[in-house]
Formats: structure tokens, sequence, C-alpha cells
């Protein structure tokens, strides 16, 4: 058939990463979040969750990065997180820097508390982090292949816990059990907030086709317009039911049901034709592709060490999240809490060359 690419002509595309990262192909993240589930479905069912926590809300909305620029963000956000789990150590660690010069312009004051925000804040990462990793697993149980082993969870959430030391968070802190990761959101619940605000960009953010390329052909968008809809509703069918309230979502559960076999047959063609898997990520995530698709093709790397994240982190020169940038990030509250100025821009200019372009047209480009 005209276009369809044999495995070894579509490795032959992509470049080997320098090496397995922090996991690896033997690790279970590899499984869960390579499977075509976390692509949207966990992707924006972490996004919109994460609204809940009003310094989150805070830092997204005074940004406003995410209503006008949403195909890139989500690109970039879908890129870091490919890092995370399939790049290379050196460049991990590279991006995962320059992230914390990122977050730290995304400081100011919250409405909603009455306090400051800080995206670097420890706290903050964690909400991110384990939401993030809840919604992957969630949404491959449900309309994936299904549950993992017991063996496979308990690795699961431990590889969670490495890959937290990546961002400014304590390890120690990181749930690392399915019943611990359901305390942990059962104790954040007295801090969320419904606010307008997070209403407002929950609902921005779940039809989805928000974050399609700016430069998407009309038909294009049209023949998407059934699964956008199929799969918005399979993201309100993973929330429970305080969460759809205060999202102000009502769903019935008749609809919860419709919708899993349709959404689970759609992500099982995508996770068995790798010619229109690898053409979806390029339509929809185009940064992302360089990084996971060798994971995906099963291209090995140029070594096949799989590194401790502090390791890699001392062995390549980089501090430890918490620890990175502090005099930078000291200017940048100077600026906002002493002058009443805008934080520098420099974090989210060199970022681009190690997450990707904010620029639409030129989404896919990264140094």
């Amino acid at each position: 058939m005209l276009g369809i690419k044999s495995r070894k002509q579509l490795m032959a595309q992509y470049e080997p990463m320098a090496d397995y990262g922090f996991l690896g192909p033997d690790s279970v993240s590899w499984k869960v979040w390579g499977h075509p589930t976390s692509y949207v479905l966990g992707f924006v069912r972490a996004v919109t969750i994460e609204h809940f926590d009003p310094n989150l809300a805070a830092a997204v909305i005074q940004s406003g990065g995410v209503k006008y620029r949403p195909a890139t963000r989500y690109g970039r956000t879908l890129r870091y997180f490919g890092l995370q789990l399939f790049g290379g150590a050196e460049q991990t660690c590279k991006a995962a820097d320059v992230l914390v010069k990122v977050h730290s312009k995304a400081i100011g004051h919250d409405p909603v508390t009455g306090g400051t925000y800080d995206a670097n804040d420890g706290g903050s990462q964690l909400w991110i982090h384990v939401t993030a990793w809840h919604s992957i697993l969630k949404c491959y149980e449900m309309f994936g292949p299904g549950k993992l082993t017991e063996d496979e969870e308990n690795r699961f959430w431990a590889e969670m816990k490495e890959v937290a030391k990546l961002q400014t968070i304590d390890p120690e802190l990181v749930p690392t059990s399915r019943e611990a990761v359901h305390r942990y959101f059962e104790e954040w619940r007295p801090r969320l907030a419904a606010s307008e605000g997070a209403q407002d960009m929950i609902k921005f953010i779940l039809p989805i086709d928000v974050a399609l390329p700016v430069d998407a052909a009309a038909w294009q968008k049209a023949a998407l317009k059934p699964a956008i809809f199929l799969l918005t509703k399979a993201v309100i069918a993973t929330y429970p039911k305080y969460m759809r309230d205060m999202a102000g979502i009502h769903q019935s559960r008749l609809t919860d049901a419709a919708v899993r076999l349709p959404v689970k047959a759609m992500h099982s063609f995508l996770n068995s034709n790798l010619n229109v898997r690898l053409l979806f990520m390029n339509f929809i995530a185009p940064q992302a592709v360089p990084v996971a698709a060798p994971a995906i093709l099963g291209i090995k790397p140029l070594s096949e060490k799989v590194w401790e994240v502090r390791e890699a982190q001392q062995h390549f020169g980089f501090d430890i999240p918490a620890e990175a940038h502090k005099e930078f990030r000291a200017k940048q509250y100077e600026r906002v809490f002493e002058k009443g100025e805008k934080p520098s821009d420099e974090g989210l200019e060199e970022s681009q060359a190690h997450i990707g372009a904010m620029d639409v047209h030129n989404a896919a480009k990264v140094g």
C-alpha cells in the first residue's frame, strides 16, 4: 500500500538516543507510557485535573501560554515527559535543568488563596508529577490493555519515584503504591479549589481540539471530530464524581460505559499499526516524536546504560533541581515581588533548544 513503511524503514528515519536514560526497555513505565492511551487521554486527564491546585491554576492563567499557544504548549509538555521516560540521560538532565529556569518565571500572587505561588515549589511539582503518572496508568487500565500485575505496579510506582528526582520534588514524599497514591489525593482534597479560573481552563482544554496544529487543514479537523468527541467523553469518564462536581461537568454513567469499547478499539488499532501511530504522533506533538519514536520502534541507543538520576546529574555536572539556579531565581523574585516588574524570559527562550519551539509554525524545531 502506498505510503506504508516497514519497521526497518521507519527506524531509519530516527537517530538513536545516547543511552537508555533512567528507565530502559525493561521498565514497566516504558510499556505504560509508550502505549497510545498516554498521548491524549492520559495527558489531557492530567493537565485538566492539575488545575484544581489553585497555585498551579494561577501560574497557568497569569502566564496565558495555554490559551494563546495551546498546540505548542501541548507539544512541549509531551516532549518533556517523553524525555523523562525515553530520552538519553544527559539531554534529559539538561532539559530538567532548563525547566527550573522556565518555572522561575511562573511566580506571582494567587488570587484564590491570597498567598503567592512558585512553579518550582516542591509540593506543586509533586502534585503535577503524581497526577500525571496516576492519570497515565488510569487511562492505560480503562482504555488500554488493563491492569498491571502486582509486581509490575510496584515497579511502576518505584520508577515514578526515581523520575521525580528530575524535578524540585523531595523524593521521600513520593507515594510508592496504589494505596499511597489514593491517600495522597485524599490529603490534597481540602487544598483543591474549583475556582472560576480553574473551571474555565478545564473547559477550554477538554474539547481537546484546541491542541491541534494551528495550520491543520479544515478537512483534517472535520475528520477528527468524531474521535475528539469520543476522547473528550472518555477523559471525563475517568474523573471521580467529586472532580466532576468541582469542574461543573455532568456526564451520565451510561455515557461513561458507552465510550469505553470504541475508545479501547481506537487505541488498540493505534498500538497495532506503527505507521498510523507515528503519523498521529507527528500530527499532534511533533516535538515529542524524535524522543519517543526510538523507544517505540526498538532502536538501540549508542550505549545501553541505564542511569540513576542523581548519578547522571552529578556525572554531567547538573545541580539537583531543588538547588539549581538559586541566584537566577532570587533575581526573578526581586523583579516580581519587590520591584513589581515582569519576570525575565531568559529561561523560556533557552528552553526552545531542548523542549521545543514556541513558534506555532515551527513546532517541531528543536536544537
